[in-house]
């Protein structure tokens, strides 16, 4: 009997409590979830300084040994962690300041643009910081939704402009730049009718979080009209 009666116990005592099970659980979902919160709030705060640590650690070992030879500090009192930066951060006060005027960059583009290569490369950068730099009101007039690249799909567009010619059906037409997610600075073109685009009340910053997010991050406001109301192309 009593052999039995240990054998019971022992067993009892390696069974979970249904009192104390629920708790351990309640307080292992607590902290996971306390420490997935805490994790989300630090990462963007990580990458932001994991991203500007690299790009200073990147420009200041690139060109403080160029400067510390021409210069001929090496070894100084001006030889010291960060000063490529700030000769850096010189260099590009001073061109910006003294050399970015209309005429000198007129001539910088017709200097780059005479050599063969080298003119589509830079013409192609030159594009896209023209593009990134200009106001948001002269690169794109209004954020719509077109019928593309296929019917009963929509894709997200920016209206650049208005051309003369005319449509099928005798409409202006309209030129609207369709980005290419994640990098809006290249994409694609296409010139539609008026009446065959959708208005949006979206911005165009509201727009390219949602490009550069690839749709993660969409606006909270709703397009102006239902995409189902985007009229049909007839074959």
């Amino acid at each position: 009997m009593d052999g039995q009666q240990e054998q019971f116990e022992e067993a009892t005592a390696r069974q979970p409590s249904h009192d104390r099970q629920p708790f351990f659980r309640r307080i292992e979902g607590h902290f996971g979830r306390r420490l997935l919160s805490g994790f989300l709030v630090l990462v963007p705060l990580i990458v932001t300084y994991a991203v500007l640590r690299l790009a200073f650690v990147f420009v200041d070992e690139n060109v403080r040994p160029f400067v510390a030879a021409v210069l001929r500090f090496e070894g100084t009192i001006l030889d010291f962690t960060g000063i490529g930066v700030i000769i850096t951060l010189v260099i590009l006060y001073v061109i910006g300041a003294f050399f970015a005027g209309a005429r000198f960059q007129s001539w910088l583009d017709s200097v780059w643009t005479a050599i063969p290569v080298v003119k589509n490369i830079y013409g192609v950068a030159r594009q896209s910081i023209d593009l990134l730099a200009a106001p948001t009101g002269h690169r794109f007039n209004r954020v719509v939704f077109i019928e593309w690249p296929r019917r009963d799909v929509r894709a997200l567009g920016f209206v650049t402009g208005h051309i003369g010619a005319e449509g099928d059906d005798g409409t202006h037409l309209v030129v609207v730049y369709i980005p290419t997610v994640p990098n809006p600075t290249s994409g694609n073109l296409a010139w539609v009718s008026e009446d065959e685009i959708i208005e949006t009340d979206y911005t165009v910053e509201e727009a390219m979080k949602t490009v550069f997010s690839g749709g993660i991050v969409l606006p909270e406001m709703p397009a102006t009209h239902s995409l189902k109301e985007l009229p049909q192309v007839d074959d």
